[in-house]
């Protein structure tokens, strides 16, 4: 099968599914675990993951323990973790341990894959590690409504003269998937995030708080309309929008003093580019690298998912996620046995 036909076919597979169900899967064309494939069939709660925290997040081995440690949590919680990454071209939905460690081992060898880039990792046989966007496609494809995440990408600042603007945001206004994430980095511009958020219909919920936190610290400065206390709060919040749900759950406060570290680095980087009038393209590069040095290496060069607190923050959204997808597949069979009687 030539690169045009493997792209082609993946497509009317999306479609297929879309308007159909699983079972419509071309086989080859999409992989999911057995145990992903059984939850699935008897409604039992499945949490979906993204695999770019494991490949571009942190150094193997380091990166396959916490991918483990996020496993089990979401297992412990009564929910079936899915591990999405497209391995030989091949969108797979649930790792065995084997491609768990295959992908931590292949590190950034595995192309960092947005919604964007499926077409092209799958027609190349390639292997991708999917982004909050790519993630969401494949979790809405196979009927998974619950994903977890750190952050989530946002609009950059000067983001209305250089149009720079995350995928995620997007795709949140157009996948019927509840993302549970920190919310995004201060080092973009989270109001304008919160405004472009809007715009796409997508419903913001911070969870147990009014205002949006800003991953490394609980608060943003910036309010929320809609407040999620319990996970039943959010199972009784779905309503078929079209539209995905983003919940905010606030840094654990006991790591929340190592993530002020960060974040008053961020601060004082922020400044330093202003007064030195950085700005577009040079911005982010420049900000990164300060927040490096102020650190003295702490944040990482992407200010990624290395440190204790940034750990214990995914691990914290994988115990919310897990209880919210526990709280929506209970409703669901409740919602079914009532039709049934």
């Amino acid at each position: 099968m030539d690169s045009l036909k493997v792209v082609w076919e993946f497509f009317k597979c999306k479609r297929k599914v879309s308007d159909g169900g699983e079972g419509e899967i071309q086989e080859g064309l999409l992989k999911l675990s057995s145990e992903v494939a059984e939850a699935l069939s008897s409604g039992h709660p499945v949490v979906a993951l993204e695999s770019t925290i494991i490949s571009h997040g942190m150094p193997y081995p380091k990166n396959l323990k916490t991918a483990k440690e996020v496993e089990a949590i979401v297992r412990e919680n009564g929910a079936v973790p899915a591990t999405v990454a497209i391995l030989d071209g091949v969108p797979c939905i649930g790792l065995s341990m084997g491609e768990l460690e295959r992908l931590a081992t292949l590190g950034t060898k595995a192309q960092k894959t947005a919604r964007r880039d499926i077409a092209h990792v799958v027609a190349n046989r390639g292997n991708g590690a999917t982004t909050v966007s790519a993630t969401m496609f494949f979790a809405s494809m196979v009927g998974i409504h619950v994903f977890v995440t750190g952050g989530i990408g946002g609009v950059h600042r000067h983001g209305e003269q250089t149009m720079d603007i995350s995928s995620d945001l997007t795709e949140l206004g157009r996948t019927p998937v509840a993302v549970i994430s920190a919310g995004v980095k201060s080092i973009l511009d989270i109001p304008r995030t919160l405004e472009y958020l809007e715009t796409q219909g997508v419903c913001v919920a911070a969870y147990k708080t009014n205002e949006f936190p800003a991953f490394f610290t609980e608060r943003s400065g910036c309010k929320v309309h809609c407040r999620v206390d319990t996970p039943d709060d959010y199972a009784n919040l779905k309503l078929k929008l079209g539209s995905g749900i983003l919940i905010a759950v606030p840094i654990p406060k006991e790591h929340s003093a190592s993530g002020g570290l960060i974040e008053s680095a961020i601060q004082i980087a922020l400044r330093e580019a202003r007064d030195k009038n950085i700005t577009g393209n040079a911005e982010t590069p420049f900000l990164l690298a300060k927040v490096n040095e102020l650190t003295g290496g702490a944040s990482l060069a992407s200010i990624d998912l290395n440190s204790s607190s940034d750990i214990a923050l995914v691990k914290n959204n994988a115990l919310v996620g897990a209880k919210i997808a526990v709280a929506l597949a209970q409703l669901k069979e409740h919602s079914n046995r009532g039709d049934a009687e």
